[in-house]
Formats: C-alpha cells, sequence, structure tokens
C-alpha cells in the first residue's frame, strides 16, 4: 500500500466532508492502492461518470468520488503542475483541465496568491478540493436566519488543509477561502452542476445576500 500523499508532498490523512449545516466529518481510508497502470484523466472521468449515474446523494457521492481524486492525483501526478500562477489583477487563477457541454463536471486548478481572502459563498453543487500546494484555511458558516436578516451568517469554526488533505462540500456548505503563509496555494478543483438561482453570495457585516 502507498500512502496517500501525492508525491513530494508531506503526508496528511485527512478526508473532510462539511455538509449545508456546516457539519464537519472526517471520513474514508486515504491510502491509496498502488495501480497496475497509470489511472488517467479520461478513465477518472468515465468512472465519475458511472458514480453519478448510479448515485444520486451528494454525501455518498463525495464519498465515493475522493478515494478516485487521491488515486489520480498519485498516479497520474503530472496534472499537480497544471495550473496557472495567480492574475496580479485579481490575485487568483483557474484553470479548466476538463469541461464539456452538458456533461455534469467541471475539472479545475485553481491558485490563490498569498494575503487574498475568497467572498462568503456556496456553490450550489457538490464539490471536492484537494490541496496540492501552500497551506489554505477554510473559514465555515452556518445560517441563522431572523426574522429581520434571512440570510443571516453564525461563524461555525475554520479547517486548515495542508498539500494532500481533501475536503468536500454538499451544495448548501458555506465557507471562505483564505491561503495561509507566503506562497501560493494550489488545489484540484471538481464541481457537479451549478444550481444558480441557490448559489450566493453572502455579506457578514450586512448580513445579506446575492446570486453569485
Amino acid at each position: 500500500m502507498a500512502n496517500s500523499t501525492f508525491p513530494h508532498l508531506p503526508m496528511t490523512n485527512h478526508n473532510w466532508l462539511i455538509n449545508d449545516n456546516a457539519q464537519q466529518t472526517t471520513f474514508g481510508n486515504t491510502d491509496v492502492q498502488t495501480p497496475e497502470r497509470v489511472y488517467r484523466l479520461y478513465r477518472f472521468l468515465t468512472d465519475l461518470e458511472d458514480i453519478l449515474a448510479d448515485e444520486s446523494d451528494d454525501t455518498k457521492r463525495i464519498q465515493k468520488i475522493t478515494p478516485l481524486v487521491r488515486q489520480l492525483l498519485t498516479s497520474s501526478y503530472w496534472l499537480q503542475m497544471e495550473y496557472d500562477a495567480p492574475s496580479p489583477k485579481t490575485g487568483w487563477s483557474v484553470k479548466f483541465l476538463y469541461r464539456e457541454h452538458e456533461f455534469p463536471l467541471t475539472v479545475q486548478m485553481v491558485a490563490w496568491a498569498p494575503g487574498q481572502v475568497s467572498t462568503i459563498h456556496n456553490h450550489g453543487t457538490w464539490g471536492i478540493v484537494a490541496l496540492i500546494g501552500g497551506e489554505e484555511k477554510n473559514h465555515l458558516w452556518q445560517r441563522s436566519p431572523s426574522a429581520d436578516h434571512p440570510h443571516r451568517l453564525v461563524s461555525a469554526g475554520e479547517i486548515r488543509l495542508v498539500p494532500g488533505d481533501i475536503i468536500g462540500f454538499t451544495p448548501g456548505a458555506i465557507h471562505q477561502v483564505e491561503p495561509i503563509g507566503e506562497e501560493p496555494t494550489v488545489s484540484f478543483n471538481l464541481y457537479g452542476i451549478t444550481d444558480y438561482k441557490t448559489r450566493y453570495q453572502y455579506d457578514i457585516k450586512t448580513q445579506t445576500a446575492k446570486l453569485f
């Protein structure tokens, strides 16, 4: 058995799952069986399509797909270098590794510059993020609506990710991403079909939200 960390990265043992209520759980075995042949991106996509066709529950999808993400990044390790440096203007970059019209998956490499902080948001779809480089803080938020503020949020803690950690989100999970340290973060991001009617960006100061 080979350990699950991607080549040349420090060992970690975390598969995180964050649900719509901001509950944090770890799951699964982080070891990866060394494949007899290279586990390539096209085979990964085919396996994902089969899982999505057979499993409709987002939590179970994440739990089934996460081991395949580990195997892909360990076997086809060249993917770890397929990213663009963060833009000097925005502080981040997105490079699409795969997207196809009417195919229910988007595969990206995302990089964030040090000192940047994302908006507070959910994704309106299930998602899986595998950290490849740098260190990242995920600040989690929980809905706590009131009569005056139907989009009110309260802090629900944070998770720090290091290379080799994988975190999965259900569609309504709310988080904010912040690189930690002096180097950019680089991650492999996988998302399903976004429901843009349920994807929000939140303003914690005014306790309001808008479609994102």
